[in-house]
């Protein structure tokens, strides 16, 4: 049985056990559980602290998981990122108070608040720099204020709440994070249960990021029509009853369809219809 490891509460959750029962697994009706068999899935899966995640998998305790890259990045734990999620995303930025500093170089000799501070050290390590870092668990903006540290190092999404205690990002990003699938770096990376897991999630985003579209056009326009609409291979083309007509089906993506169903219209293609894809394999 697969042992899969998905972030029990915070930004990761929701979003984590909506993909996977899309991707059709079941998950958890009660916030409290802290395991769920899926029998019909052969997969046992545990609802972890976010942080916990890459520790776990990293020791070979579960076979994989679902965390942040900067979680991951930050535990040292021996596991590696294996597909991104496209969820989650955000940012690690030093900030500080106006004036005090405008790049990690000036960093030397200050004191650095933040939650994430084995990354941190190793982001200043490999830019040379040599500070000091205090861990902090949550609402690290508040450290500088405190006269605990100069400089903070902390997730920015908008940078609203920086911005409100006064404070500006400086340098550049420290790291780009999403939710992200991880196994230990000594798993057995030919595991087949694993390989299918995968699949089912590649399936998922896959589906959220097209549509199929279906539609008419005579036949002599069919060509022009194809280049809006290539498919991930080609486009399924079936002859209408009513000669010099062809209906056409393909895959497009979703942000694109509004655009593309204006221009097949504008050439002659009519019943133009799209519809949601709930699962895929390519």
């Amino acid at each position: 049985m697969l042992r899969i490891a998905v972030p029990n509460k915070g930004s990761l959750s929701e979003p984590a056990s909506a993909m996977l029962h899309e991707a059709g697994y079941e998950q958890r009706k009660d916030r409290r559980e802290l395991v769920l068999v899926d029998s019909e899935n052969e997969v046992e899966f545990f609802f972890l602290r976010p942080r916990d995640i890459a520790v776990y998998v990293g020791s070979g305790k579960l076979d994989i998981g679902i965390t942040g890259r900067d979680l991951l990045r930050d535990s040292g734990a021996r596991a590696e990122e294996i597909l991104e999620l496209g969820f989650a995303g955000s940012t690690l930025r030093y900030a500080t108070l106006p004036g005090t500093a405008t790049d990690v170089r000036e960093f030397s000799g200050r004191t650095i608040a933040t939650s994430f501070s084995g990354l941190v050290r190793w982001h200043l390590a490999e830019q040379g720099v040599d500070a000091s870092v205090v861990h902090l668990d949550g609402a690290v903006e508040t450290a500088i204020q405190l006269g605990v540290a100069e400089i903070i190092a902390d997730v920015v999404e908008t940078g609203t709440t920086l911005r409100n205690a006064g404070l500006e990002v400086i340098s550049e990003p420290i790291l780009h994070s999403e939710a992200v699938v991880i196994r230990g770096v000594d798993a057995d990376g030919s595991d087949p249960k694993v390989a299918q897991f995968l699949r089912r999630m590649q399936g998922v985003l896959v589906a959220r990021r097209y549509v199929m579209m279906d539609y008419d056009i005579r036949a002599e326009y069919l060509e022009r029509a194809v280049t809006l609409t290539p498919g991930l291979e080609s486009p399924t083309i079936s002859p209408l009853h009513d000669q010099g007509w062809v209906a056409v089906r393909s895959m497009v993506r979703t942000k694109e369809a509004q655009r593309i169903m204006d221009d097949l219209y504008e050439l002659g293609a009519r019943a133009i219809l799209t519809t949601g894809i709930h699962a895929c394999r390519l």
